[in-house]
């Protein structure tokens, strides 16, 4: 009997082990590289409900992410990039600021994971990106111009939402008399000016197929139409629609100074909504929910001589990619796609749309827990016609000497001419394979 025991213990802890080898196997790790704004009222909720509750799903998926915002996100990118070391899911952009991983083809075309499901997402979300293939699925759809106002202050003041840029400047001059700034933008970091404002110019001076000739060679920067672009944007300065002093303004800083009423107007991308939506995990906002009809959401008024009216800078999401590493049909494969699919899942774009992250690139997601601001979002989108952004359309050579210069031009550094020169200069550097 003792010897039958002990077969049967020996017989247990064999299967035991093999179970936990099993287990072992079957248990995969993936490291992600995330964009996250930590200090945004929707963080805590991505973390807990987005990325928690994956894990708590798939206990046999661990995840290693780490969280960066900016910059940084964009320079540790290039960093992994160049040692040939990507995590294995990545937050992507679908052209730009991703062109490396895109065109150099360091992550997976995305396309035929999708299957069936890609009846399921809006045709502008899965056009082919900067590498000729589906690099990443956007979360959303993204309009990077939006003219956030304060209606309130504009009625206490007596001014009428500007329909013209004419309305504008004159808005402004009333506003330097009562003591307020007129637009309010965080665009210390060079990208934001281009991103949130000049693209928008250049899609209404333009038009999409000059930046296709630009992009292409058949027009020069230094073409009369794009310069144009470039006075009118010099011209901001002049008039006192814009000041200087928002090239010295953090990003985030922003925030709160256009919350606390500072200027009735802020030019940004329509993701900012997020800053400004209640905490969850704090119950407070910059923009109270009771507050938040005082506040709307438009695009730049018409300007003079513009080709296209009605019209912002709009964009495929970001989104996540894989690292086109690893192994076809492995199980970190499977993990990394089980992985992305979640991320850009109904019940994911969802949460995104409640907090103010992204605006859904599946079709029918909507959501009756939008707070105001949320709604005037999602009723921003039905508003305007969407034209390019250059930083998605040109190569970082190229958009980075635009970026610098439109920082040049709002400091008085530089003209309009001597940008567009240094601008074609480096597209020329750049189509040549010169560094």
């Amino acid at each position: 009997m003792k010897k039958g025991l002990s077969l049967a213990l020996v017989f247990v802890l064999v299967m035991v082990c093999s179970l936990s080898t099993i287990f072992a196997e079957d248990t995969v790790t993936l490291k992600v590289l995330n964009y996250m704004d930590l200090s945004s009222p929707g963080a805590q909720t991505e973390i807990n409900q987005i990325w928690g509750d994956f894990e708590k799903a798939n206990p046999n998926i661990k995840i290693e992410r780490e969280d960066l915002f900016n910059e940084p996100f964009h320079q540790k990118t290039e960093a992994y990039a160049a040692a040939g070391k990507l995590p294995d899911v990545i937050y992507m952009w679908p052209g730009g600021r991703s062109t490396t991983l895109h065109t150099r083809h360091l992550v997976k075309d995305l396309r035929p994971f999708l299957g069936k499901d890609a009846k399921n997402f809006s045709a502008a979300a899965l056009v082919p990106q900067a590498g000729g293939y589906l690099g990443e699925i956007p979360i959303g759809v993204t309009a990077t111009h939006a003219l956030y106002v304060n209606k309130k202050m504009l009625a206490d003041l007596g001014i009428a939402l500007p329909k013209t840029y004419a309305q504008l400047v004159a808005a402004a001059k009333q506003l330097k008399t009562a003591g307020k700034g007129a637009i309010l933008m965080g665009a210390q970091d060079d990208w934001v000016m281009q991103s949130c404002l000049f693209s928008m110019i250049v899609g209404r001076i333009c038009g999409d197929d000059y930046v296709a000739g630009l992009k292409a060679g058949k027009i020069k920067f230094t073409d009369a139409q794009f310069v144009k672009a470039l006075k009118f944007y010099a011209g901001l300065y002049r008039d006192g629609v814009l000041d200087k002093k928002n090239l010295q303004t953090a990003y985030n800083d922003v925030n709160g100074l256009w919350a606390s009423g500072r200027a009735p107007f802020m030019v940004d991308g329509d993701w900012k909504v997020g800053n400004f939506l209640t905490d969850p995990t704090t119950k407070q906002a910059l923009i109270p929910v009771a507050e938040q009809a005082n506040y709307a959401m438009t695009i730049f008024p018409r300007i003079p001589g513009e080709k296209n009216h009605q019209t912002t800078s709009v964009v495929p999401g970001v989104g996540f990619g894989m690292n086109a590493k690893i192994p076809a049909g492995s199980a970190r494969e499977k993990a990394a796609w089980k992985l992305i699919s979640w991320l850009v899942s109904p019940e994911v774009q969802k949460i995104r749309l409640e907090t103010g992250a992204a605006f859904p690139s599946r079709k029918g997601v909507t959501s009756d827990k939008l707070e105001p601001l949320a709604q005037e979002r999602a009723r921003f989108y039905g508003s305007f016609k969407g034209t390019c952004v250059l930083d998605n359309e040109l190569d970082a050579k190229v958009y980075a000497p635009i970026n610098t210069g439109l920082q040049e031009i709002g400091l008085g550094v530089a003209t309009p001419e001597q940008v567009a020169a240094n601008v074609q200069k480096a597209y020329e550097r750049w189509k040549t394979g010169q560094n």
